[in-house]
């Protein structure tokens, strides 16, 4: 089999390369209603010709479809949980940071999976696109195993590790332990949602999340609450419910991915481990999910810096950032698919189409983020209001919401160039970018306003804004140097 790692003769620079003009117009005779039927359908495009915004369009469309049902589970999620009391809510909030860890890895593993497809299938190389895929899949197994079993022994000391009450490690336990044995199933649905991405084939992947987050959300309720023939497992409930939607959705991926229409068709013979197919592979996930580590473990910074000041502040923290987190998750549609449209025109040795995407990506996040800025600003108390009757909470998650949401305006960009990068193969550039943004200068600065300058928590909501919005500026500097342009995979 072909070095994984090394494309074939062909010359990436852009001097070297003559592509034809990009077009950032729409395509003669498909009208936005033909486009949305299309991107909803799915099916066979070339992203590496014709328009520029029906290439976004197409891909972006299922891809913000897909993260809207996501955020709408997340925020339904916490609506369920807080009617079961701060420690319930706080329970959750710092659960969700040991499992930012597993998000890394897997948001690390999705990077690489995502890269690779995309450059083999603009390579016209669809054969190595599907080893690569099962090879990522096969990497996130094992990766599982050992996550699984540190959450059946140990969930209740890592909550303490994250500075829980004893009300909170009481509560939050099993939830926690449920939460982190289901890891598989966070992982597979991120790396092989990243295949789908990566090889165009963005419908697949949201009718996957579609499923997977409906089931979440109404099995959530049943087994918080005991509805009907289901047990009444408190917050225990809303991870039970979790994973057995995640788990849905994993099935169906499966179904996808080896009896499907996509791209990229997964077999048993690209399952069987290729030595030169890994290495290729873990060089790319280990940058990637270092860069993801730098990035989430930041939260569990926040949190823990956060955690002194009480179960209300957590909870309205945890609110808060659920809400910001129902904004956000849509716009990463949009940078993922300016990754993929990276990744596949690197391939066909179109870097001038690769950035005139990125650029135009860039504009549609901002407004769309700005635009919901303005929202949450405007409403911020009666949004947290809908999850809370506690006036303490509803204070924290008021200003959290305020404060953070100042910086949607300069967001957006920096969410579509880190994937850019990511989508280029160059995840050491948005490594440093994270490192730097979020811990040599959003951790201290939360430390400093909230402790030292007697801020408080909003001293960290400030932190956090400000950290995101660095990120976006340093980001377009480091993109328009252009050496992720060279970049081979």
């Amino acid at each position: 089999m072909r070095d994984h790692a090394t494309p074939p003769a062909r010359d990436l620079r852009a001097d070297t390369v003559a592509p034809s003009p990009p077009s950032t117009g729409p395509r003669r005779g498909a009208g936005v209603w033909a486009t949305l039927r299309d991107a909803v359908r799915g099916g066979e495009h070339d992203f590496t010709t014709g328009s520029i915004d029906r290439a976004i369009a197409l891909l972006a469309i299922p891809m913000v479809m897909e993260m809207v049902m996501e955020s709408l589970f997340v925020v339904v999620d916490v609506f369920w949980v807080s009617r079961l009391g701060a420690d319930a809510v706080a329970a959750v909030g710092l659960t969700e940071s040991l499992l930012a860890l597993v998000y890394a890895l897997a948001m690390g593993l999705a990077v690489a999976a995502s890269a690779t497809v995309a450059r083999r299938v603009g390579e016209g190389r669809p054969e190595e696109a599907a080893a690569m895929a099962g090879q990522a899949i096969v990497l996130g197994l094992l990766i599982s195993l050992p996550i699984s079993a540190v959450g059946a022994l140990f969930a209740s000391r890592l909550l303490a590790v994250m500075g829980a009450t004893p009300g909170v490690i009481a509560t939050g336990t099993p939830f926690a332990a449920i939460m982190l044995l289901g890891n598989a199933t966070i992982l597979m649905l991120f790396v092989i949602n990243a295949i789908f991405r990566g090889a165009g084939d963005a419908a697949l992947s949201m009718r996957v999340l579609w499923l997977s987050n409906a089931l979440n959300m109404a099995l959530g309720p049943c087994f918080i609450f005991g509805l009907g023939p289901f047990p009444e497992l408190g917050v225990a409930g809303a991870a039970v419910g979790t994973t057995l939607g995640r788990g849905t959705g994993v099935a169906l991926q499966i179904f996808y991915l080896t009896r499907g229409s996509g791209r990229v068709r997964v077999r048993a013979r690209h399952l069987v481990p290729d030595p030169r197919a890994l290495t290729a592979l873990v060089r790319l996930f280990a940058n990637g999910a270092f860069q993801s580590v730098i990035g989430t473990a930041s939260w569990i910074g926040m949190v823990r810096i956060l955690a002194p000041f009480g179960s209300a502040a957590l909870a309205g923290y945890t609110i808060g950032m659920r809400v910001i987190v129902f904004a956000i998750l849509p716009a990463f549609g949009l940078s993922n698919a300016a990754a993929t449209m990276v990744g596949q025109n690197l391939g066909a040795g179109r870097p001038d189409r690769a950035e005139a995407a990125v650029y135009r990506a860039g504009i549609w996040t901002t407004v769309m983020l700005g635009a919901v800025g303005v929202i949450f600003a405007v409403g911020a108390r009666a949004i947290v209001g809908a999850f809370t009757d506690d006036a303490e909470v509803l204070g924290f998650g008021t200003q959290a919401l305020r404060i953070v949401s100042c910086g949607f305006l300069f967001y957006g960009f920096g969410m579509v160039f880190t994937q850019a990068f990511n989508g280029a193969g160059d995840t050491w550039t948005p490594t440093l970018l994270n490192f730097a943004c979020f811990w040599l200068w959003e951790i201290p600065l939360a430390w400093g306003l909230s402790r030292a300058a007697g801020v408080g928590p909003a001293g960290v909501f400030i932190a956090i804004a400000v950290a995101f919005s660095t990120l976006a500026f340093v980001g377009g500097l480091v993109f328009r140097r252009g050496a992720w342009k060279l970049r081979r995979v």
